[in-house]
């Protein structure tokens, strides 16, 4: 196996950052350190890196991170800046700024939010060609410019309240809820940004409310953030497993945590914003009208576009066939048309449950595809079957005097390789459909 990083380091000395990236080599997150500029360019040249963590104590730093971001063109790159006066860097030098190096789970874990952030960015781009092309211009993308709504779930703690003191001071609307049935009555009643939850003595009640979350698929995608009484209490294989998108201790600086949690609910105020642009594309004709999701004409158009786009930017491309599944309950939901029924609610559960730099397609009427952009073909299938794993938890209506039904989906899955036609990708994705 050939030597494949994931993050570009540029520091002089591993001074502030060498035990970081020890911690990142660790969780898989492989680094390569160059210690110039010119050094790092080359490297960029050479790698299709992730994201780069810059020793901010240099001189230059914004003409650093400025010619970093254009040498990868038309690819984006994350930047993350540590040390020396990087809590003050202006916002669009650095996407985020630490003065001290974070726990490398915590770091990992931004740097997660991070690259699927600047991939969904890269993804709406060539989405709004797509349908330009097609004579049905998405609309601009209009965020909500009201307070962020922030979920605090947890007891009272002085620690935990000090972190929503400082979220309130950064003007967002902060809702305290002291237990999982009044966390999950607000997250019914109203709609958030973002949610944090407190670890406290007992894990319980917090990685409750995070598992109930992702079982919903209109809470599914909220960031969630767990908030640690220590960083010796942090296991990455469980965060990952239960959907955090960031964690903090306890005895972090708050105010440090604060900007965290407003980020992540910024990008997930912009994303709403993107469904929403394509959500109002379903009167263009081009999206399944049941659905709202792409028509099979549309997907290969798209398709196409994304396959040169992920060969420009260097970076890998999944598709993913799911077909619904011949179980007995279908058959008898089938033969009574509650299978017809239920497949438009099933596909809109498709739409809400992708990523927002992800494309779904009703290729038939129990058939669906999706475009994973960025995605090797393992961590495809994975996002495929956890997509059906979470309809799987629906009953769908079986009619009078009979038990409602769920549904299962096979799975099939292709990675793109250099100069496959996307047709070609996706009829191996297809072939793939219940081959395990």
């Amino acid at each position: 196996m050939g030597f494949d990083p994931r993050i570009l380091i540029v520091a002089p000395d591993d001074t502030l950052v060498g035990p970081l990236c020890q911690g990142l080599d660790a969780l898989g997150w492989t680094t390569v350190t160059a210690r110039s500029l010119p050094a790092a360019l080359a490297t960029l040249a050479d790698l299709p890196v992730e994201a780069a963590i810059v020793d901010a104590r240099a001189v230059g730093i914004e003409a650093t991170i400025a010619a970093l971001r254009e040498s990868v063109l038309p690819r984006r790159l994350p930047v993350m800046a540590m040390g020396g006066d990087a809590g003050a860097q202006p916002p669009t030098t650095a996407d985020i700024a630490m003065a001290t190096p974070p726990h490398a789970v915590q770091a990992a874990l931004r740097l997660e939010h991070l690259v699927r952030a600047a991939i969904a960015e890269e993804e709406m781009g060539q989405r709004e060609a797509t349908f330009a092309d097609r004579g049905a211009p998405l609309p601009k993308v209009a965020v909500d410019s009201s307070p962020l709504r922030i979920l605090a779930a947890g007891k009272p703690d002085h620690r935990f309240l000090a972190l929503s003191n400082a979220l309130v001071a950064r003007g967002c609307d902060v809702v305290a809820a002291p237990t999982p049935y009044t966390a999950f009555d607000y997250l019914h009643e109203r709609p958030f940004d973002a949610a944090i939850l407190w670890g406290a003595e007992d894990h319980a009640p917090a990685l409750s409310i995070a598992a109930g979350m992702k079982r919903n698929t209109r809470l599914y995608h909220i960031p969630v953030v767990l908030y640690l009484r220590g960083s010796g209490e942090i296991n990455l294989g469980e965060l990952y497993n239960r959907g955090f998108a960031d964690v903090a201790a306890a005895d972090s600086d708050e105010t440090e945590t604060a900007d965290r949690v407003v980020a992540l609910a910024q990008g997930h105020r912009r994303h709403q914003g993107v469904r929403k642009a394509l959500e109002s594309a379903r009167g263009s004709g081009l999206t399944d009208p049941t659905t709202g999701l792409f028509t099979p004409e549309l997907f290969a158009a798209h398709l196409a576009r994304i396959s040169g786009g992920a060969r420009a930017r260097r970076r890998p491309l999944s598709v993913c066939v799911l077909r619904v599944a011949e179980t007995e309950a279908v058959v008898q939901a089938r033969a009574g048309g509650w299978l017809d029924r239920a497949l438009p609610q099933i596909g809109a559960m498709v739409s809400r449950l992708i990523r927002t730099e992800d494309t779904a397609a009703r290729l038939s009427a129990d058939v669906f595809a999706l475009a994973l952009p960025a995605t090797p073909a393992a961590a495809g299938r994975i996002a495929a079957e956890r997509i059906a794993a979470v309809i799987g938890c629906t009953a769908f209506d079986a009619g009078p005097d009979r038990s409602p039904f769920v549904v299962e989906f096979e799975v099939g899955t292709a990675e793109a390789v250099s100069d496959e036609s996307p047709a070609a990708v996706l009829e191996r994705a297809s072939r793939d459909v219940g081959s395990r």
